[in-house]
């Protein structure tokens, strides 16, 4: 199957209505198969007005949704899930949220320098402007912004001016990587199925309000639990209870202490969190019909995680 190429006034009721834009009226599409036979690249391209779109030459009856944002099209290229999305797909922004030292928040950082997560952390933001994630994201030239705002302080952001600076990065989505307050509802309702959380049990067990840090492992060693490891899910306005996206497996030893199982707990936090990362940013995360989100495999398309 040979590329096909469309060229068409940019419209928000496509095809039907032109919405002029006095830089760039027109821009084509580039239509190109894929290892697929069903997966088509949708590539957005600026190029001086000269032949409208017709609907009868459109070569099949799926539709392809545009970003209202012309800049945005102009670097991006849309396409459909394949085994290698990351040399089609823009490299998406991350917000990354920590209290604390901020080891995942490394791990992640360090994978984005690495190639292993298609994205870059844009910036950083912590209720503690002196822990240790804010200090390394402050060497590494990570701008940093302290939220909530303290009492009796000049410092830090309103619920509102943080979601005005993170559209202001352009944040694609936002990582809670050992971040202990609460996330505002106006961020949830402003980064839609966006922000993820990583907690340091199997949820629903040992999850929601004062189930943070070594807390969360002792309870797991009390219970006779003979399994722990972290769960990723989407963030609501509530402690711990969004979807689950990803969850690893570790086992409790039986002279396992709260220190021990932590650390092995956290070793596989780095793990998951990279791969969960990765999969955000080549866009292979699915729901099914039931709300259930699961992460398509990057080396076998038809496999779910």
């Amino acid at each position: 199957m040979e590329a096909q190429i469309f060229s068409f006034g940019l419209s928000s009721t496509l095809p039907t209505s032109p919405i002029q834009n006095q830089k760039n009226p027109f821009f084509q599409i580039l239509l190109k198969p894929s290892s697929s036979s069903n997966n088509l690249t949708l590539k957005g391209i600026f190029l001086k007005p000269h032949v409208s779109f017709s609907p009868k030459s459109f070569p099949s009856k799926e539709f392809f949704q545009c970003r209202n944002c012309l800049q945005r099209i102009e670097r991006e290229a849309i396409t459909v899930p394949d085994s290698d999305v990351s040399k089609e797909l823009r490299k998406k922004k991350l917000a990354v949220f920590v209290s604390g030292g901020g080891s995942n928040f490394r791990s992640i950082y360090e994978a984005t320098l690495e190639g292993t997560v298609h994205g870059e952390v844009a910036v950083l933001v912590t209720n503690k402007n002196d822990c240790g994630g804010a200090k390394y994201a402050r060497e590494q030239g990570i701008p940093v912004i302290l939220f909530p705002k303290a009492k009796n302080s000049l410092e830090g952001l309103s619920e509102e001016d943080l979601v005005g600076s993170l559209s202001a990065y352009n944040i694609d989505f936002i990582l809670l990587a050992g971040y202990l307050k609460l996330i505002p509802t106006e961020l949830v309702q402003a980064f839609p199925r966006s922000i993820f959380n990583i907690h340091p049990s199997l949820l629903p067990s040992f999850g929601g309000k004062g189930y943070y840090g070594i807390k969360v492992h002792k309870a797991v060693i009390a219970s006779g639990a003979r399994y722990s490891g972290p769960t990723i899910h989407y963030v609501d306005e509530h402690y711990d209870t969004g979807r689950i996206l990803a969850q690893g497996v570790v086992p409790v030893l039986a002279n396992d202490t709260a220190e021990t199982l932590a650390a092995r707990v956290l070793q596989e936090e780095h793990k998951l969190y990279i791969e969960v990362a990765a999969a955000l940013c080549e866009e292979r995360i699915v729901w099914r019909e039931d709300g259930v989100p699961l992460i398509r495999s990057k080396e076998d398309p038809n496999h779910y995680k």
